[in-house]
């Protein structure tokens, strides 16, 4: 079974063909495919590359399925006996995606 490591939106995701990932959001429309040339590492049984030399013209391509948030995260600041206290949300912007194919 043939995998790589690829680095998107500083993270690095390890993905086969066929895996559906959720990543920091693409600024791509729904429906349309997706290569992402930046390869850490790959290996398909015995053969295994980790050089970057190696690795130049490889790309990962996948499909975007859809944009999506994800769970809210809340942050509670709080002083004791000084009457302060703040609370802040977030939310990350992802975007689904359907790894294709993987290609040296």
């Amino acid at each position: 079974m043939a995998y790589a490591i690829i680095r998107t939106g500083g993270k690095q995701y390890r993905v086969a063909e066929g895996d559906l990932i959720s990543v920091e959001k693409l600024d791509m429309p729904e429906g349309e495919s997706a290569t992402i040339s930046d390869i850490v590492f790959y290996s398909n049984g015995d053969e295994v590359k980790a050089d970057a030399t190696a690795l130049q013209g490889a790309s990962v391509v996948a499909d975007v399925v859809r944009h999506r948030k994800d769970k809210k995260i809340t942050a509670y600041k709080y002083k004791r006996r000084k009457g302060y206290h703040r609370t802040v949300g977030h939310r990350r912007q992802l975007t689904d995606l359907k790894i294709t194919s993987i290609s040296l």
